[in-house]
């Protein structure tokens, strides 16, 4: 007679027992590459910061569609961008602050239609006061007489000259380039389609799209048609 052994090794394993063998060991496998995974998460480098382009709409959200546009047009460019009402530009101002302290955001970008044209001015002062720089601020015919301060490396400001607009003064503090470009020029343009204009969003989204990647378009944003409108102050 054929002795088999009290131990497992020796046993004539069963149907039944020959599976729950096969079930046990691809349990343990499955739990190591658990482990496994487990150990690549913790060891994932951090999110590299990023830059981070706010849009500010003018008055009652109904006036800035336009800025719509430009966003969605940045998003598929793989550019981060959120559109705010004006109004919330102080709040905007804390979170900027805090994101680019603790270098989660890298370059910040500040884009205005109208109310939201002058709070852009008044959001690049705050952050300047802050030690927090601005790479880019563009203006849409802003409705009030603004002076530019802050540490914003370039500031273009398109207004209408004998319409709502203003152009922006520059600041005792001020030491990046601030261009004014009046567009008054421009066929069928005025204070409420602006920034729906379709020559004017692709120059606004070059501008953004160069301060993103580290430099700035060196061509004079001056629009079609409108020579010598471009000035510095």
């Amino acid at each position: 007679m054929v002795s088999y052994g009290t131990g497992l090794k020796g046993e004539l394993l069963t149907g039944p027992q020959r599976r729950l063998r096969t079930l046990a060991a691809a349990l343990a496998l499955l739990l190591v590459g658990l482990s496994s995974g487990v150990g690549s998460a913790r060891a994932a480098p951090a999110p590299k910061p990023r830059d981070h382009v706010y849009l500010l709409r003018g008055a009652f959200n109904v006036f800035s569609l336009g800025l719509d546009d430009i966003a969605d047009q940045l998003r598929l460019q793989g550019i981060n961008v959120t559109i705010h009402n004006y109004l919330v530009w102080s709040t905007l101002a804390d979170e900027a602050t805090a994101d680019y302290k603790s270098g989660r955001v890298q370059t910040i970008v500040l884009v205005g239609h109208s109310s939201g044209a002058t709070a852009v001015t008044s959001m690049a002062a705050v952050l300047g006061e802050r030690g927090v720089p601005v790479k880019l601020a563009i203006g849409l015919d802003p409705t009030s007489p603004m002076t530019a301060s802050g540490h914003v490396d370039r500031y273009v400001n398109y207004y209408i000259a004998h319409g709502y607009g203003f152009a922006v003064e520059r600041g005792p503090q001020f030491s990046g380039v601030l261009q004014n470009i009046d567009v008054e020029k421009m066929p069928d343009i005025g204070h409420f389609n602006i920034e729906k204009n379709h020559e004017l969003q692709q120059k606004v989204i070059k501008e953004i799209r160069a301060a993103t990647l580290g430099s700035h378009a060196t061509q004079t944003p001056t629009p079609h048609g409108v020579a010598g409108t471009a000035f510095e102050r």
